[in-house]
């Protein structure tokens, strides 16, 4: 089995209401440090805070140009979209984006994406917002323009694709992605969207979630690539961690957890030798690639112990 590879979650607005420069700067302490011994760094898809505790007049980054950004300035990391709403761009634009993306970066960029769901962010910013399976049936057009787009088929150059929902027609995306950027599909929902995973991902995020319910996804998962003659073992898992609170105490951690606003599933919270350990059971389970939300952000030491103390705890073994 390949290492576990790490990544950080980039916070997508100032929790305690810092100015945009100070926001900028954190952000900056932390990757600085953390691109020494993490592998990648992800920034998620909204142009308004997507916490419904958070107020929606605070600065919040912008997925794709913020990707542009930190992946220029920080050259040892990979950079992904966690995910994309794929209602928000255009999949050809998106296909043509992360080509110039991968170029750019030598070939740091993942491509995460979604059928998208926070409906007032839609309805503030133009967008019609269709119901669950209608985004589902964009969200699998889409994956199949991008396909095209990025294709070493002659057959695809120029690529056309007539859908319900998106149509291209001599579509040229040049230069062509060499190596193609894995697609990652943000997915939980057994019967559609995780046979979209099987049928066109090459890497698969689940989000706060506990390690029965990441199981049983596995499970789906695998039931589904067998029905559509998939390789499972070729997809990346990864699983997504809101609360990661590592001190040196477990009582300085879960001080840290209790006053973190995200609460979703099983977290990582401890010691680094118990977080180390807690770790190890999303490993054990078929979690490849663990994303991080450090929750004493902008404190940049948990991020760090975790760095420092964890990661070579379980690459040692």
């Amino acid at each position: 089995m390949n290492r576990v590879k790490f990544g950080w979650r980039v916070p997508d607005f100032p929790i305690d209401g810092s100015a945009s420069n100070i926001f900028r700067d954190q952000i900056y302490t932390n990757l600085t440090h953390l691109q020494e011994k993490f592998d990648s760094a992800w920034v998620s898809d909204h142009f308004i805070p997507w916490a419904p505790w958070q107020s929606a007049e605070i600065d919040n980054l912008e997925c794709l140009s913020t990707i542009c950004y930190l992946a220029g300035a920080f050259p040892k990391l990979d950079f992904g979209s966690i995910v994309l709403s794929q209602s928000y761009r255009n999949p050809a634009l998106v296909a043509k984006m992360g080509a110039n993306l991968q170029l750019l970066t030598g070939g740091r960029f993942i491509l995460g994406i979604g059928a998208g769901w926070k409906e007032e962010e839609y309805h503030a910013y133009g967008y019609d917002f269709p119901s669950t399976s209608a985004r589902i049936a964009q969200l699998e057009e889409a994956l199949q323009i991008i396909h095209k787009l990025w294709s070493a088929d002659p057959a695809d150059r120029p690529a056309t694709f007539a859908g319900q929902h998106y149509q291209i027609k001599d579509a040229w995306c040049e230069p062509r992605p060499n190596p193609r950027p894995p697609i990652l599909i943000g997915a939980g929902g057994e019967k559609k969207m995780l046979r979209l995973v099987a049928q066109y991902a090459d890497w698969w995020n689940l989000s706060g979630c506990t390690q029965a319910e990441f199981a049983h996804k596995l499970t789906v998962l695998r039931q589904h690539c067998e029905a559509v003659g998939r390789d499972y073992d070729e997809i990346v898992k990864t699983w997504n961690c809101e609360i990661t609170a590592v001190a040196e105490t477990e009582a300085e951690a879960q001080q840290i957890a209790a006053a973190s606003p995200f609460v979703h599933g099983d977290n990582l919270i401890g010691t680094p030798a118990q977080v180390a350990e807690q770790v190890q059971g999303w490993i054990d389970l078929g979690a490849e690639h663990i994303i991080l939300r450090f929750s004493d952000f902008p404190n940049p030491a948990g991020a760090q112990l975790f760095a420092d103390e964890v990661i070579p705890r379980l690459r040692s073994t």
